[in-house]
This record gives structure tokens, C-alpha cells and sequence, in this order.
């Protein structure tokens, strides 16, 4: 029988050897536990799937140390998907997908699917209340009234910096969020509603706007949906020094917006120190910027 040492690959373990190897990973001795865990994930993404079913283990150390394991080996394959995703799609990509994806780099177990169910039940309800006739900031009234009072939904001012600010799933279990991500939610509502709603990246803020051939309203979604003008705006650019450029009043594409948020989260990550995650999202940025 081969050696910890000689082990080719996960697919080549014998039950035995699978068993001694659990058996360790479980062990009380730090160090042990460290060298298993090294080698199990030198096997690679294939040890995932032998482990998950101690994932369910009565061994409380073993339960966890395999979540750990299966957990890193489905965010690389999550750091896949989304990297693929976006050399895949250009400018206008999908920006609800593109968010789904980043979301599950950081938490790989979310039903994406429950929390797509729950934007539509949102948007559901919205729809039941907007009336066809109403006028642009009636509309835009309406939607605060129920996304920043009846949801609660909020900008995270306590906690600005906070990684989870920046992750979808994070955001709606929450309820709070940085300006682009909660700008975030508001588009996705508004594409269910088909309303002309778009976001707009000022320098240091993001925020919504509004365009028909009737109306153009500006929100600021981070406080609560503040209604403003395109002179808010420009006094925002000019106070903060900024200058008057045209893309800052320009809606921002999809890509643009995703690559806004990873931005945020690298910027985090390099204070926070967080090497792995730093690496990570590099490459994120450098797949975006293309």
C-alpha cells in the first residue's frame, strides 16, 4: 500500500487510506491536523466529494475541518465559474448573474435560486402597488416606501468597509449594504418592473437614476432613496472637487458595475490585510478591466 507520501490522487485512495486520513484530520494534535489538511487538498477538488458526507458527522472536529476543506475547494470552482463568466460576456453582460456568481466566490453553499424567488416576490409585491399612470417620482416614491420602510433595507454606516456589504446574498439576509450594492438591488427590482432605471458612478458614491422621455430623477439609494436632481448631482461632483466629466452622469454597463464592486472588495481585503483574498479578487479585476 502507497505511503500519505505517495499518494497520486484523490481518485486513487483506497478505502483505507481515505479512513487513515479522516481518522488524522480529526486528530487533537494541531500540527497533524495542518499536514493532513495540506495533503488532502494537494489531492485537489476530487477529495471534495469523498469528504462530503462526513460533513454530517457526529465527530464535531471532523464535521468541521471536512466543511473547511470542501468549502475552499468549491470556492475555487466558484472562482472558475465567475472568472469564465466573465471572459465570456462583454459590456453589457448579465449584472444579476455576474452578482450571483461573485457571491458564491465568497459563500459557495447559497440557493441561488431561493434568493432570485425572493427579488421576484419582491418585485411582486411592488407591482401591485405601482399604478400605469403614475409619474415618474410617484413611482420612484412607492418603491422607497416599500424597499427602505416596510423591508428595512438600509445603508450600512456603522459598518462601511465591511466585506459583506459587497455580496448579494449578504445584502438581502441583512438588509444593508454600500451605496453600489444597494443601488444593486434597486436595478434588479426595476428590471422586473421594466422601469428605466440605471446606475450611475459618480466618483466616491454610486446611485440610480431614472430616464424616460417624461422625467429624469436621480437617487441617492444610500439614503433611502433621497430623490435629486441632475444640479444635485453636479453640486456633488463640484464640492467634492471632481469636475464635470461626462461619463460621471453616464450610466455605468453591467461590467463597469461589477467592476466597481470587486474594486470595493480588493481595496477591503488589502486593509484588512487578507492576502488569499487580495489574490483573489486581483484576478477578478484583471479579467474585468479587459
Amino acid at each position: 500500500m502507497k505511503s500519505a507520501g505517495t499518494i497520486a490522487s484523490a481518485e486513487q485512495l483506497s478505502e483505507s487510506q481515505r479512513s487513515a486520513l479522516l481518522c488524522l484530520l480529526a486528530d487533537d494534535d494541531p500540527v497533524v491536523y495542518q499536514t493532513i489538511r495540506d495533503k488532502i487538498l494537494s489531492l485537489g477538488p476530487p477529495a471534495a466529494e469523498w469528504l462530503r458526507p462526513h460533513l454530517a458527522s457526529s465527530d464535531s472536529a471532523l464535521r468541521r475541518r471536512a466543511h473547511n476543506i470542501v468549502v475552499h475547494f468549491d470556492r475555487q470552482a466558484a472562482d472558475n465559474e465567475f472568472l469564465g463568466f466573465c471572459l465570456r460576456h462583454g459590456e453589457e453582460l448579465d449584472l444579476e448573474q455576474g452578482a450571483w456568481l461573485l457571491a458564491r466566490t465568497q459563500y459557495p453553499e447559497i440557493n441561488i435560486t431561493a434568493y432570485q424567488a425572493l427579488l421576484d416576490a419582491y418585485a411582486g409585491e411592488l407591482r401591485a402597488q405601482i399604478d400605469p399612470g403614475m409619474k415618474a417620482r410617484q413611482i420612484l416614491t412607492t418603491i422607497n416606501q416599500y424597499l427602505f420602510h416596510e423591508l428595512g433595507f438600509a445603508g450600512n454606516e456603522a459598518n462601511y468597509y465591511e466585506p459583506d456589504n459587497n455580496y448579494l446574498n449578504r445584502v438581502i439576509d441583512r438588509r444593508t449594504g454600500n451605496p453600489i450594492n444597494l443601488c444593486l438591488i434597486y436595478l434588479l427590482l426595476a428590471r422586473r418592473l421594466r422601469l428605466p432605471v440605471s446606475g450611475i458612478s459618480l466618483p466616491g458614491h454610486f446611485i440610480c437614476r431614472y430616464q424616460s422621455t417624461e422625467a429624469e430623477v436621480y437617487l441617492d439609494v444610500f439614503a433611502g432613496g433621497k430623490l435629486l436632481t441632475k444640479a444635485d448631482c453636479i453640486q456633488f461632483l463640484l464640492q467634492g472637487k471632481h469636475g464635470l466629466q461626462d461619463d460621471y452622469l453616464t450610466p455605468a454597463s453591467p461590467r463597469r458595475v461589477l467592476l466597481r464592486i470587486c474594486a470595493n472588495l480588493h481595496q477591503i481585503f488589502v486593509q484588512l490585510e487578507a492576502a488569499q483574498e487580495v489574490t483573489r479578487l486581483q484576478r477578478y479585476l484583471i479579467v474585468l478591466a479587459r
